[in-house]
């Protein structure tokens, strides 16, 4: 990890460019936390014609809390993080909550700030005349966390087409991702870590920070259940309550970059709600009381991990594999580089996420295992 004088972005530092802090996020391996996975280096290829950063806080899902417990937690760094990105690059960097949220996890952030705020009935705020942070307020719909239902619903921005925030003068990230960029350019440090929740269908929700690669039996042994007690009469799913997709292969499944949540549930109960391309809704099933959930992290520490080389196999074509840099037996600690991106084509870099040993390299993954 590199010296803060170092530092692609500090608050004494000359402004970067583009093409410096695109190269800072590819090689630390910033991938969409969200759930797509997209490398986020290509966003900050726009930079040159972005005038504002939009931070889709809305966290919708109703039993995830990782991005509202990272702005409370992290509230120091990440002011003055965007308060350098203001001074430095961009207009104004626009939040876009849920009033809901506010009084219990939003007060710390909007004092560090001094942010412009806007209630749900002010909205589109008019970010032309804002400047700074500026936080935006939404009614309680599940919609307003796709980002393009949030950008007209907040600022009046609408994407049109195939058109994506960037030919809008957007950068879109949600607060995990944004944390990952802050780490990456005033730390230099990579992403080794994802925020997880495990829940619906299991004795204990889990709210966990893991190891990129950790394997699902960790997963469930976490929420008091196990692969063997679920193989059979659970379904898993990947994803939050109401977006959410099946799990192919629940003993090969993994934590990725964009991995958010593990849950399981009945066939019958998911059968009921299939909606179109393989989508499952499932948001009617519980009452989603969050007294009965976990809202801060638990670590923790497995003794293998399998890292991907891709983060999200859709992709596979449009976005190429990283290309291993380690053979079997090497010892690695975490935050080394496994894999390089790609020599061409959009790629990003990937890192051991434990300390240990390579016990396997493939094109598709890297395994490692704890000494």
């Amino acid at each position: 990890m590199q010296n803060v004088e170092q530092a692609v972005l500090t608050e004494s530092s000359t402004s970067p460019d583009a093409d410096e802090i695109a190269d800072a996020v590819c090689n630390a391996g910033i991938s969409g936390a969200g759930g797509a996975g997209f490398p986020s280096y290509m966003k900050w290829q726009a930079l040159d014609d972005v005038q504002y950063l939009m931070v889709n806080h809305q966290e919708s899902e109703p039993n995830f809390y990782g991005d509202k417990w990272l702005l409370r937690e992290r509230t120091e760094e990440l002011a003055a993080f965007l308060e350098t990105l203001t001074e430095q690059l961009l207009d104004a960097v626009v939040i876009g909550a849920k009033a809901k949220d506010r009084d219990k996890w939003m007060q710390e952030f909007e004092a560090a700030t001094d942010a412009t705020t806007y209630d749900p009935d002010e909205l589109p705020a008019d970010v032309e005349q804002d400047s700074g942070v500026v936080i935006t307020y939404t009614d309680d719909k599940f919609q307003y966390g796709m980002e393009q239902v949030l950008l007209p619903t907040t600022t009046g921005t609408a994407i049109a087409g195939d058109n994506v925030p960037t030919d809008h003068g957007w950068i879109v990230h949600n607060t995990e991702s944004l944390y990952n960029v802050y780490r990456a350019l005033v730390d230099d440090a990579p992403v080794t870590r994802k925020l997880v929740h495990v829940g619906i269908d299991v004795p204990r929700h889990r709210f966990l920070q893991v190891p990129v690669g950790t394997p699902s039996s960790v997963l469930l042994e976490a929420a008091e259940t196990s692969l063997e007690a679920v193989q059979d009469e659970k379904v898993a799913l990947k994803g939050g309550p109401g977006w959410c997709f099946e799990v192919d292969d629940l003993a090969e499944f993994t934590v990725t970059k964009a991995t958010n949540g593990l849950l399981l549930s009945s066939p019958e109960t998911v059968e009921e709600h299939r909606l179109g391309e393989e989508r499952i809704d499932l948001l009617d099933v519980d009452d989603w009381d969050d007294d009965n959930h976990e809202t801060t992290p638990s670590t923790i520490s497995p003794e293998r991990v399998r890292i991907p080389m891709i983060t999200n196999p859709a992709y596979e074509g449009l976005v190429k594999p990283s290309e291993p840099v380690v053979t079997e037996g090497q010892d690695v600690t975490e935050g080394d580089v496994v894999a390089e991106p790609a020599a061409d084509g959009i790629s990003i870099a990937q890192h051991a996420s434990i300390d240990g040993t390579v016990t396997d390299v493939t094109d598709t993954h890297v395994e490692i295992e704890r000494n």
